[in-house]
């Protein structure tokens, strides 16, 4: 990422040009947990808006023993090609020149500092939002106070109780070794939140990454390692949950006991602001289908008492939060190259003619193109739980 290209206008010395480049990236670089991982695709020039990458079927076994002077039929080899279309993005901020009368580098440098963090964070974002779309999933059981478990089957069902623990992190080893992913140096990676990380650092096996790290090159934000898994922590991992069901209120009253597919509450609603939202009653999922004063019109009929709750139920149980903790495998998702495409944009106060006649602004911002795509599913594998922190995290 060391070529990212400063675009400037006006009277910057190369020297500035180059250290604002440089700014951009030793900033963005901490916020790009999830690329890290990834196999990187150059944009292809003169390619179109399109990127491609290039995925090898496996060869069969080779079981049939060689004849003596007979050249045997080789193998043919499948390739088939997963295409993304390239999206652009950016941001910018103007600065007026009473901001600093005397010395615009300082100014500058402080937002580039800011735009590099936020430019991490962006397309990092867009890597997660991508990967977190694999197909395979496992949800955290529910711990019984006699040590059992109970298995879950859906996310709305996940609450405080579900959380990641260490036979969990040894069953998605498993399933990645199942599979037959490749490991990275010997390894596989979890990108998980704090608030998992919080509850998995209490297991009498987890190996902090201070204890490791003068033998092996840490990734960016890793803080352990248990059952062969190399843990990653991210403020930025997937959190899901859903939004108030009315203004300043998550959840709402049943008024009245109903056996049917309409349901009144004691809240005093808008006219269809609940249609489409998902809602949870003991513990059964509907969806709102219409919403008329205090009645609510289901997708499903649902037997209620008054007093019951209604929780939403696009995040987890009672509308708390669920953690999506993405086990990864080498080679499982692919992204573009941060350092083409990617440019720091620096415009001095006197670069903007007759559109700002008094040199009273400068500006400082960042574009770039990306992309990110799932390469094997099977390399994948999300597990969601919740945490000790459900009930107060939000979703990301």
């Amino acid at each position: 990422m060391s070529n990212i290209n400063t675009q400037t206008t006006g009277a910057l010395s190369a020297e500035m040009k180059t250290y604002y480049g440089m700014e951009l990236l030793e900033n963005a670089k901490p916020a790009l947990v999830h690329n890290q991982f990834a196999a990187t695709r150059g944009v292809p020039v003169g390619g179109g808006k399109t990127v491609e990458w290039r995925k090898f079927g496996s060869f069969e076994k080779a079981l049939t023993p060689l004849t003596e002077g007979v050249t045997p039929d080789g193998s043919g080899i499948s390739v088939s090609y997963i295409t993304k279309e390239l999206s652009q993005y950016g941001d910018y901020t103007t600065v007026s020149d009473m901001l600093d009368l005397t010395a615009i580098d300082d100014v500058v440098l402080e937002i580039t500092d800011r735009h590099g963090a936020n430019m991490g964070l962006t397309l990092d974002t867009v890597t997660r939002n991508e990967i977190q779309q694999g197909t395979k999933v496992i949800y955290a059981p529910t711990i019984n106070d006699d040590g059992s478990e109970t298995e879950v089957l859906h996310r709305y069902e996940l609450g405080k109780q579900n959380k990641l623990t260490a036979a969990l992190v040894a069953r998605a080893a498993t399933a990645l070794k199942k599979m037959n992913a490749p490991t990275f140096d010997g390894k596989y990676v979890c990108i998980l939140h704090p608030s998992v990380a919080f509850d998995l650092r209490n297991d009498p096996d987890w190996v902090a990454a201070h204890q490791y790290a003068a033998a092996t090159e840490l990734f960016s934000g890793e803080i352990g390692e248990l059952h062969g898994v190399r843990f990653v922590e991210t403020t930025e991992a997937k959190i899901f949950r859903a939004e108030d069901l009315l203004a300043g209120s998550r959840t709402l009253t049943v008024s009245a006991a109903s056996s049917g597919k309409t349901v009144s509450v004691s809240e005093e609603l808008p006219f269809f602001e609940l249609a489409g939202r998902q809602v949870l009653i003991n513990g059964v999922k509907a969806t709102v289908k219409d919403n008329i004063g205090d009645a609510l019109t289901l997708d499903t009929a649902i037997n209620v008492s008054e007093g019951d709750i209604i929780y939403p139920a696009e995040g987890g149980a009672e509308g708390g939060a669920v953690y999506g903790c993405l086990f990864i495998g080498k080679g499982a998702y692919g992204v573009i190259d941060l350092s083409e495409g990617t440019e720091v944009i620096v415009k001095p106060r006197g670069s903007s003619g007759t559109a700002d006649p008094l040199d009273q602004r400068s500006s400082v911002g960042w574009k770039g193109v990306h992309a990110a795509a799932i390469l094997y599913d099977e390399y994948i594998l999300r597990v969601e739980c919740g945490s000790t922190y459900s009930d107060e995290d939000m979703a990301n």
